[in-house]
């Protein structure tokens, strides 16, 4: 990895082994850095904080070695990243301003992928993971993890039908609590829809009304308009010398027609003038029909004005203002598809009930798969644990599982058994600790001190490593509160474990940092920040003067030394 700006860190680079890296130095030298990095390689959260004092930006750069066709490759590529032999190069740059962004293979992708190989290609252990391991919800994960498919299986289809049956209970609780709503809203819907059928409203009848309306009010005036215009363009029968405009303009028409062959100008508004006769005589047609079919009746105008009451009436109810009876009928159609909605709600309770029913049955025999699946595995995992913590100096340590349920009347069966559930069964684990013997089994958050909690999460972690085994593991001072022969032990069991795997340890411990196959050194200058030059490789005497420092504070001290060289040779004669 190369660091650049983050932290204490300017500018270095961190080669780390193929088997047991050891990452050692002063307190507050940058050594957790190396923790912060990785996770920023593997989709961590970026905080701006971690960004260097004056500089706009940290970046971190990866060359993670991944097998062609392993899961991690596969997804990679998916994400248009490029492997070259076998290798994967990560970036992530945080920005002051709190910006991140990540690359992988040249090819810049959403931060959530790096997080996605995460998890097949490194484990991150630090104390803030003891912590998490001592709650029951973390330990329940780290069992079923463990189980393998004998529990992921059937926990898929509990988690499924767990789903359903939350969002089953959901919609029937809502039918049934507001029943009382739902009747008061389908009888005032009910109300006013036979309000509008006892109407019997058309689209566009208020518009026609109207209008018929306005004619029947000023039947008088229109019908002695319409007598005066008729008179004036085809005369009164009993005026024989009134003049109107018929025959005026047929006169004109006449003067026209006979001296219209002289001139063609003429011959062309002689033709107008006959066009304005036909148009005369027409419009006086239709005046003396108008006239004739003028309905003036009082009966009339007063069926009409009730009649557009009524669907005033109905407007205001049920429409908008200025969209008229339209509105009413659309309200009408959407009422009426919510009335039949609101009457099916017992049809439709009675099928969520029947199938609320099924889910929970199904749920009680996917539950008890589980807890028959976890209680297997436990035995198997506390077995396989306690032999490790044999190992790190905790020979007569026992590990157990808890497995139990609590009761709840409206929970689902196991084992005989009404039991509360939730999204992952039915299932309390709890992981128990006897450390010696004759000591009660007690939930390791009550039962480990410090150093006991970092060797069971150790053996926890080399157990998984057998069964789901991850390339590389991190392990940021678990072995704090450790020392002496546990100190030793847990050293070797690491050396161990990098047999099979990558491992790389932030550590204050001389007696683990002994074990390593290659151990860096970071070092601040004198102006507070790591440098390229700052994390360094040690070998021969550098080595074995940094683990004097580590035993005794003093790097040049004859003891510590002789110790210091003790522990070397001690972890070559094991390896």
């Amino acid at each position: 990895m190369r660091i650049r700006s983050l932290g204490v860190i300017d500018d270095a680079v961190v080669e780390l082994s193929p088997g047991f890296t050891a990452v050692t130095g002063e307190t507050g030298a940058g050594k957790t850095m190396v923790v912060t990095s990785l996770g920023l390689l593997l989709g961590g959260r970026a905080d701006p904080a971690l960004v260097r004092i004056g500089a706009k930006s940290a970046v971190v750069e990866g060359r993670i070695g991944v097998p062609a066709g392993a899961p991690a490759a596969v997804r990679a590529e998916e994400a248009g990243a490029e492997l070259e032999d076998g290798t994967l190069l990560i970036s992530r740059t945080v920005s002051a301003e709190g910006r991140s962004r990540a690359h992988i293979g040249g090819r810049s992708v959403p931060v959530g992928v790096l997080s996605e190989l995460a998890d097949e290609l490194v484990a991150v252990h630090g104390q803030t993971d003891q912590q998490g391991l001592l709650r029951p919800a973390r330990q329940r994960e780290a069992l079923d993890r463990y189980a393998g498919g004998a529990v992921s299986g059937p926990l898929a289809k509990y988690a499924s039908a767990y789903r359903r049956l939350r969002s089953v209970a959901t919609e029937l609780d809502e039918l049934t609590t507001r029943a009382r709503e739902r009747a008061q809203e389908a009888d005032l819907l009910r109300f006013g829809l036979n309000e509008i059928a006892g109407v019997e409203p058309r689209a566009g009848e208020d518009v026609e009304l109207a209008a018929e309306a306005e004619r029947l009010g000023h039947a008088e005036a229109l019908a002695s308009a319409a007598s005066v215009a008729h008179t004036a363009l085809a005369g009164n029968p009993e005026d024989p010398e009134g003049v109107d405009a018929t025959t005026l303009v047929a006169g004109a028409n006449r003067a026209l027609d006979a001296v219209r062959a002289h001139d063609p100008a003429l011959a062309s508004l002689a033709d107008r003038m006959g066009e304005i006769s036909i148009l005369l005589g027409d419009v006086a047609g239709e005046l003396a029909g108008y006239a004739d079919n003028l309905d003036a009746d009082p009966l009339r105008l007063a069926a009409v004005e009730e009649r557009r009451a009524a669907l005033t009436g109905l407007t205001r109810k049920y429409g908008e203002t200025g969209e008229g009876i339209a509105a009413v009928l659309a309200w009408s159609e959407e009422s009426a598809g919510r009335l039949t909605e609101l009457e099916g709600d017992d049809d439709r309770i009675g099928e969520l009930t029947a199938e609320r029913d099924a889910l929970r049955g199904e749920l009680s025999g996917l539950a008890q798969a589980l807890t028959d699946a976890r209680t297997e595995a436990a035995a198997r995992f506390a077995e396989a644990v306690t032999e490790e913590l044999a190992s790190l100096a905790m020979p007569h340590a026992r590990v157990s599982f808890a497995i139990g349920q609590t009761e709840d009347p409206e929970g689902v069966e196991v084992g005989g058994r009404t039991v509360a559930y939730g999204p992952h069964g039915a299932d309390e684990v709890e992981l128990l600790l006897a450390p010696h013997p004759g000591a009660p089994p007690r939930p390791i958050a009550k039962g480990a001190s410090g150093g006991e909690l970092s060797r069971v999460m150790l053996a926890v972690e080399v157990v998984f490593a057998g069964t789901d085994p991850v390339p590389t593991y991190l392990f940021d001072e678990v072995d704090a509160g450790v020392g002496g022969k546990a100190a030793v032990e847990i050293g070797r069991r690491l050396a161990k474990l990098a047999k099979t795997a990558q491992v790389v340890v932030v550590t204050h411990l001389p007696q683990v940092a002994a074990f390593a196959d290659r151990q860096l050194l970071v070092e601040k200058t004198n102006d507070g920040s790591v440098t390229r030059s700052g994390v360094t490789v040690l070998e021969g005497e550098d080595r074995v003067r940094e683990l004097s420092r580590m035993l005794a504070g003093q790097e040049d001290s004859e003891t510590a030394r002789a110790h210091a060289e003790e522990l070397l040779a001690t972890a070559r004669a094991d390896g």
